[in-house]
């Protein structure tokens, strides 16, 4: 089952493309304009959506369809600010099991400067999550 991308989404609001899936690595880039806090920076908290919307896609390469993943950490450090440009974010496997799956992500400017450093851990569940 493919994930939703309508625009009702966070990551699509956001403008997060992905740009590569395998069981990898998972690449997505996201601009920093309308992503912005009110100082004219990257807002730390759209690098985690970032983060946290290429790991959780890297973690359901993994686990759908038996088993849905679902965010259970996530810790970012940010090392450097972005002003104007993309973003774009790499998620690759630390450690994939049965029930849980950790991910780092390294998101980079357009210089390729590490902007953050995240690291994902996501439970995987038996059952699709409920919604509403």
């Amino acid at each position: 089952m493919a994930p939703d991308t309508s625009s009702e989404q966070l990551a699509a609001r956001m403008g997060v493309e992905l740009v590569t899936l395998t069981l990898d690595e998972v690449v997505g880039r996201m601009p920093v304009a309308g992503n912005r806090q009110p100082y004219g920076l990257l807002h730390g908290g759209a690098s985690a959506v970032l983060a946290e919307t290429l790991g959780s896609t890297l973690s359901a390469l993994h686990a759908m369809p038996e088993r849905f993943p679902v965010g259970l950490e996530l810790a970012c450090t940010h090392h450097r600010s972005a002003t104007q440009g993309w973003v774009t974010g790499t998620a690759r496997p630390i450690h994939v099991g049965r029930s849980t799956s950790t991910s780092e992500i390294v998101i980079v400017d357009d210089e390729g400067r590490r902007v953050c450093t995240a690291k994902l851990t996501c439970l995987h569940r038996d059952n699709r999550p409920q919604v509403g």
